[in-house]
């Protein structure tokens, strides 16, 4: 979900887009139609080669089957975030050793791997894009070890309609993660006590808050790491 909404953004700005899952190109037909002439299907593999700027909108536990190869010298935001609940435990994000991020970066390791869509559900990011200069401009926050990566993070942001807040390197990445505050409340208001099914469901009904730069920044300074399988609402990678 969070993968077609990049996508959406991505045509609507005028990128050329092609899109892949585990599942086969045919599968996603009926996506690409939707989204027009900008957009084509393709393999993983087919997919790589053909990016500029790679977006992983897998689960976590997923990570593994990424092309290493394939993948070598290119910028991958990850989407993915840990839930113990649904992932299984992970001993080196339990401990916070690793966040989920430089557990991805360790794998890809020729790649530059950016933290970046992770804290906000797949329909706000769609309805709460704005031009840039927009003064009701939202921000969402990025996080990676690599400057050039960082810098092409932040223009793909602003391409799709927000800006970017500088949250540091990968193992600062979970000031963006479940149970933080940055994470899904701030662009959605008070959520009602509903299950994950409801909750996506109320989601799309529900238009958005804006949330700038600025108060981006103050949630992410005053996040506090909290302890695996404390998360309350997922977003769906």
């Amino acid at each position: 979900m969070i993968g077609t909404s990049v996508a959406r953004l991505a045509v609507g700005a005028g990128l050329e887009v092609v899109l892949s899952n585990s599942r086969g190109p045919e599968t996603l037909a009926q996506l690409v139609a939707d989204l027009g002439g900008r957009a084509r299907a393709a393999t993983p593999a087919e997919a790589v080669s053909a990016a500029d700027l790679v977006v992983a909108a897998i689960p976590l536990t997923a990570f593994d089957r990424l092309p290493v190869d394939a993948l070598a010298g290119k910028t991958v935001l990850d989407t993915a975030n840990y839930y113990p609940e649904r992932d299984g435990h992970l001993a080196e994000l339990d401990t916070g050793e690793l966040t989920s991020s430089a557990l991805l970066q360790r794998h890809l390791a020729d790649s530059r791997v950016v933290k970046a869509f992770n804290n906000i559900t797949p329909h706000q990011l769609y309805s709460l894009a704005r031009p840039t200069g927009a003064p009701d401009r939202s921000a969402l926050p990025i996080a990676a070890d690599d400057p050039e990566a960082r810098a092409v993070a932040t223009r793909l942001l602003d391409v799709l309609g927000y800006d970017a807040v500088d949250i540091g390197p990968l193992a600062t990445s979970w000031r963006s993660e479940p149970n933080t505050p940055v994470y899904v409340q701030p662009y959605l208001g008070e959520v009602p006590a509903m299950s994950v099914e409801a909750f996506f469901a109320w989601t799309l009904q529900t238009p958005g808050i804006v949330v700038p730069a600025t108060r981006v920044g103050e949630l992410v300074a005053i996040a506090v790491r909290q302890k695996a399988g404390e998360a309350r609402i997922p977003s769906d990678d």
